[in-house]
């Protein structure tokens, strides 16, 4: 009696055990997914302007169109209007530069190679790269060469790849109608000769609409991956990248993606409770169908008769 009493007990304080050891790896496993989470860069906030730079900023359009009518001349020297690169389907991500730039616009353009190249998602595959040029003496041979150049770089494509990573240039006023719609401020230094311009990169929706602004002189992989993520509105990603969003999101006055501690939470909560559900329903319904059994043909006591055509009855 006593040992069946201790077997009992015991399959009872087993299932406990298990699923107390379920909690402790599910919640191990959130805080891991924290511990882990990409490191931030410091930037301007939206609207703040550069000390003593005022002219230069991002006032940033969320939601907002870019103008789909604007004509430019692309590197190939043919004259398209932006409508082309917006099938519906693929977000598009968009810079500014300018060629002739000694400095900072290089360093934009090695930032966002360097980020797209370690990206899963191939220009001209599941997004497009549009780089338009501030100054209009830019040439669509300038433009060429430095698309060249770029695409080296990023090593997936070749001259060959149509709407893939395309570089305008334009006139004066068809330049300043689409950064006033990307609410990017930029001016024309005459003593320096060169153009003062922000360092940020501009994520558009396949509709063409202002999705997510991207700062500085170093674009992480994991930013631009969600920004293009959060841009596509939904359309064609995975179960796993719609995780990946959920547990994910900008953080303004960071300008850059950051893990959601309360999400990670949520989600280690939600996964506790379902293992620990369904454990203890599986140990509960075992030990119901072991009690039922118990029931129904209860152990022999030494008193009990034997019954008959057992073997000790003869």
């Amino acid at each position: 009696m006593k040992t069946r009493l201790r077997t009992s007990m015991s399959a009872r304080v087993e299932p406990m055990r298990f699923a107390c050891v379920v909690a402790f790896a599910s919640f191990s496993f959130a805080s891991l997914v924290i511990a882990q989470a990409p490191p931030t860069i410091p930037v301007p906030m939206e609207g703040q302007p550069v000390p003593g730079l005022e002219r230069i900023r991002v006032e940033e359009k969320l939601d907002r169109p870019l103008p789909l009518d604007l004509e430019f001349t692309d590197h190939r020297g043919r004259t398209v209007t932006l409508d082309q690169y917006f099938d519906g389907t693929r977000p598009v991500l968009l810079t500014f530069a300018y060629h002739s730039c000694p400095t900072l616009c290089s360093m934009v353009l090695d930032a966002t190679v360097n980020g797209v190249k370690e990206v899963e998602w191939t220009a001209g595959d599941e997004y497009r790269i549009i780089t338009i040029s501030i100054d209009p003496k830019d040439t669509p041979e300038i433009a060429a060469a430095k698309r060249e150049e770029i695409l080296a770089k990023y090593g997936r494509l070749d001259g060959s790849d149509a709407h893939a990573w395309d570089f305008l240039v334009g006139d004066e006023e068809t330049i300043a109608k689409a950064a006033d719609a990307a609410g990017y401020r930029f001016f024309f230094d005459g003593n320096q000769q060169q153009y003062g311009h922000p360092a940020a990169i501009m994520l558009l929706t396949p509709e063409a609409k202002f999705a997510r602004y991207l700062y500085g002189l170093r674009f992480e992989p994991s930013d631009i991956r969600f920004g293009l993520l959060e841009a596509s509105e939904g359309r064609s990603i995975t179960t796993a990248e719609h995780f990946l969003l959920f547990c994910y999101a900008y953080d303004p006055q960071e300008g850059t993606y950051t893990v959601m501690a309360t999400r990670i939470m949520q989600v280690g909560g939600a996964l506790t409770i379902l293992l620990l559900g369904g454990f203890l329903g599986f140990f509960w319904r075992r030990e119901r169908r072991r009690s039922l059994h118990e029931r129904a043909h209860p152990p022999s006591s030494p008193g009990d008769p034997i019954p008959s055509g057992h073997p000790s009855s003869f």
